[in-house]
């Protein structure tokens, strides 16, 4: 592993906890120059502090992911502090459980933001940087639940299928400049975010298992990793069920999970 990151300029979307963190203090170990982003800017600087206190190079840059013209900057700064971009790792998203029935269209909209928009906003940034050095691996932290409309996670699963087909598609129109794409599909993974999110969480693994997970599917340059194993055979062969069966099985699932939330809520006065 430090023989392929030895030297290469990282730029970790998201990073501030969580995978994302993680996997930043595992690259700068491997000899990465790591720059770290997000908004909670407290957060970026500690991990900053602790990678540089043990001989490792993190250069924090706090901006929120949301804002396009923000975005651009902290590209531009990456460039201007190392030259280039090797790898970026676009890490940011997430939502808790959503019951559309009480949801309205700015709801939904700002879900499609926070994971879709949050993407796109570095990855044409990053794209003009890889184009003009000739090459780089973009790698994108998406979700299994980018294949199946998950209950409880509409805009979340629309958002992320979104993200999907645009680096499928990117990873075809770029491939000239060298420009390689990969596509990470984790399961359910125990962060501080979804700790409380109120979904079920089948098969959950660690954030460390989880970054390491990441750190092998970029370091292969695989094209869609989807972990862990067990969850992705089970994605594959929801896959290949029967629209209307695939159906029934949801919506088992979805009355299930909507009981339980409603037995959570507290009574009312």
């Amino acid at each position: 592993m430090e023989e392929y990151f030895k030297d290469k300029v990282v730029l970790i979307v998201g990073a501030s906890s969580g995978m994302g963190r993680l996997v930043a203090i595992k690259l700068a170990a491997s000899g990465a120059k790591v720059v770290v982003t997000a908004r909670r800017e407290v957060l970026l600087n500690t991990l900053a502090a602790e990678i540089n206190s043990k001989g490792g190079i993190c250069h924090p840059i706090a901006a929120d992911a949301l804002d396009a013209e923000l975005a651009q900057k902290v590209v531009k700064a990456v460039v201007e502090k190392f030259g280039r971009i090797d790898i970026a790792l676009l890490n940011a998203g997430g939502a808790p459980a959503l019951d559309m029935r009480q949801m309205d269209a700015p709801g939904v909209n700002q879900y499609m933001r926070t994971n879709y928009d949050v993407i796109v906003n570095y990855l044409f940034p990053v794209l003009e940087q890889m184009k003009l050095q000739r090459g780089g691996l973009i790698a994108q932290t998406n979700s299994l639940a980018s294949f199946i409309g998950v209950p409880l996670q509409g805009p979340y699963s629309a958002a992320k299928a979104a993200g999907r087909l645009l680096m499928d598609t990117c990873r075809v129109e770029f491939a000239e400049y060298g420009i390689k794409f990969t596509s990470l599909y984790p399961g359910f993974v125990a962060t501080e975010i979804t700790k409380n999110d109120g979904m079920p969480a089948p098969f959950e693994i660690s954030e460390e298992q989880a970054a390491d997970h990441i750190i092998c599917a970029i370091r292969n340059e695989v094209l869609d990793y989807l972990f862990p194993f067990v969850m992705r055979w089970q994605i594959r062969l929801a896959l290949l069920l029967p629209k209307k069966l695939q159906f029934y099985v949801l919506r088992g699932e979805y009355l299930k999970e909507v009981e339980k939330l409603n037995n959570q809520r507290p009574p009312q006065s």
